[in-house]
């Protein structure tokens, strides 16, 4: 596979996971608040984090679909998916009641599942931006 589809394929997959559950959470807002409210980490922010997950979960998902902000779309993207990876070990490792506050499909996987889940879109991110930077940096004219 060229190196460059490996971004588009990143790109695509993002897309679709950020617009799935930021929509998915916004058209379940009720329960995902409560959800929010019930975590011992998160429960103080239920409100603010409520509407702003979805938010930056669009941002994002429009972020990386133009092609001149894309790489700051992988940066966000990389940053909120080690939020969310971090959120899932501390919340298991160290909660006895551990909600689970994610939408649609995903609320049916296990904390293993949805952890190993999040670390594949983790390492999928980390390589897309280091792709975009090589590609950024090739593409740019050379000073004489």
């Amino acid at each position: 596979m060229n190196r460059y589809k490996l971004i588009d394929l990143a790109v695509f997959l993002l897309i679709i996971l950020f617009t799935y559950a930021a929509l998915s959470k916004l058209l379940e807002y009720d329960k995902f608040t409560v959800q929010l409210s019930q975590s011992p980490l998160l429960a103080a922010f239920a409100g603010t984090v409520a509407w702003s997950i979805p938010a930056l979960e669009i941002v994002l998902a429009v972020l990386v679909s133009i092609p001149r902000m894309r790489l700051y779309g992988l940066y966000g993207s990389y940053t909120l998916m080690v939020i969310f990876t971090a959120y899932i070990i501390a919340i298991t490792r160290f909660s006895d009641y551990v909600p689970c506050s994610c939408g649609g499909v995903l609320q049916k996987l296990g904390w293993t599942e949805h952890l190993v889940f999040n670390l594949f879109f983790v390492a999928l991110c980390g390589i897309a931006i280091l792709l975009q930077v090589h590609k950024e940096h090739k593409s740019r004219p050379v000073a004489t």
